[in-house]
């Protein structure tokens, strides 16, 4: 299952966003409103809940400044990638898209498929508000 966000202009630098997602712990700021639990647990892994789903664990897999960032789920039992492509526009000002990747069944894909592009939307959503 493959999704993608709308991509959104945001005003910082392809450098500076790369180094802000980076950061595991910035993602706190990016979550939707609908989120009930957020906790760094360490420089590379964050766990969250939204309403309503199970708690899930990502972990900084990969890091391609200033262009790429890619968090996956740290359990095998959820096996998905959340990549952030980032493009320079200008000095100050970079574009970027939210890509998320998984293998599931049909029954779990249809389960999440909503969810899924409500959260990576809202995350594309606040940080085109950084």
């Amino acid at each position: 299952m493959n999704l993608e966000s709308p991509k959104v202009t945001v005003n910082k630098s392809a450098n500076e966003l790369c180094e802000f997602l980076s950061e595991v712990k910035n993602f706190e700021q990016l979550m939707p409103e609908n989120t009930s639990k957020f906790e760094v647990l360490n420089e590379k892994r964050f766990l969250f809940a939204l309403k309503g789903m199970p708690e899930i664990v990502l972990e900084l897999k990969e890091v391609v400044a200033p262009n790429k960032v890619v968090l996956g789920a740290a359990s095998d039992k959820l096996p998905f990638t959340l990549t952030a492509d980032i493009n320079a526009i200008e000095s100050e000002k970079s574009e970027a898209q939210l890509q998320f990747a998984g293998e599931f069944n049909a029954m779990m894909a249809m389960m999440i498929k909503g969810p899924i592009t409500s959260f990576i939307g809202s995350l594309s959503e606040n940080m085109s508000k950084l």
